[in-house]
């Protein structure tokens, strides 16, 4: 069985892409494609002018330092800094020794307080990652992400493990790397009042086609029965 089929779009330089679509209908694997997590069995994936799909080695490591991922668990080390976990993020781009050392450099230091400064914890940054709530974590993983240096962002249900509440406070921070920092994001959601608020364009999937792609706020009663079913309910994020 193919988790995705025939699904083929571009992704525009600072565009704030979202991924809808009922649980197994290919998201999660769309995301995991793009940075190489999965291999594709067939196609293209055009990153920077290659064809990432048919890379291997060295050239995947590479491929990973220019597309940062935030995942639905947070993946933080529970015992270390929340600024040792920041700095996680350069451990793809130092060479074996220093990496092994956790030798960072003074600019690397200052990029990671920098980026916790833009998520709104740089408070936090000695303190032990699992002192911090879900919503805090998830932050430090976006601050992580960034230390990369990314020049594309995926997101998979970056706020599924949160409460309601926390959803809102998560999806600003990504906002605010999406416009201030200029970085391409493209994130899974769930929830439909998620993706009308944050999201400049919408593609959905069902059973690993494209059956949407475009303005978020064009999708209906009918598009959203057509995408989630007969029956189906929205459920709001406020």
């Amino acid at each position: 069985m193919q988790a995705l089929q025939g699904v083929s779009f571009d992704v525009k330089k600072g565009e704030f892409l979202v991924i809808i679509g009922l649980s197994g209908s290919g998201k999660s694997t769309l995301l995991r494609c793009i940075n190489r997590l999965h291999d594709p069995t067939s196609g293209e994936i055009i990153f920077g002018g290659k064809n990432v799909a048919k890379i291997s080695g060295s050239d995947i490591r590479t491929l990973r330092k220019k597309v940062g991922m935030i995942f639905q668990q947070f993946n933080l080390i529970p015992r270390h800094s929340v600024l040792s976990n920041v700095l996680m993020g350069r451990l793809g781009s130092m060479k074996v020794f220093p990496s092994l050392l956790g030798l960072f450099t003074e600019q690397d230091k200052k990029n990671a307080m920098k980026y916790l400064q833009l998520v709104g914890i740089d408070d936090k940054a000695r303190i032990r990652a699992d002192q911090l709530s879900g919503g805090q974590q998830q932050r430090v993983a976006i601050a992580r992400a960034l230390t990369q240096d990314p020049q594309i962002l995926l997101a998979d249900e970056p706020v599924a493990s949160l409460d309601p509440a926390t959803c809102h406070t998560v999806m600003d921070y990504l906002k605010k790397v999406n416009q201030e920092l200029g970085i391409t994001i493209v994130c899974n959601l769930h929830f439909l009042s998620l993706v009308r608020q944050y999201a400049t364009r919408v593609i959905a999937l069902q059973a690993g086609k494209i059956v949407y792609d475009g303005s978020p706020h064009e999708i209906d009663d009918a598009w959203f029965e057509r995408i989630y079913g007969v029956g189906a309910r929205e459920v709001h994020i406020n």
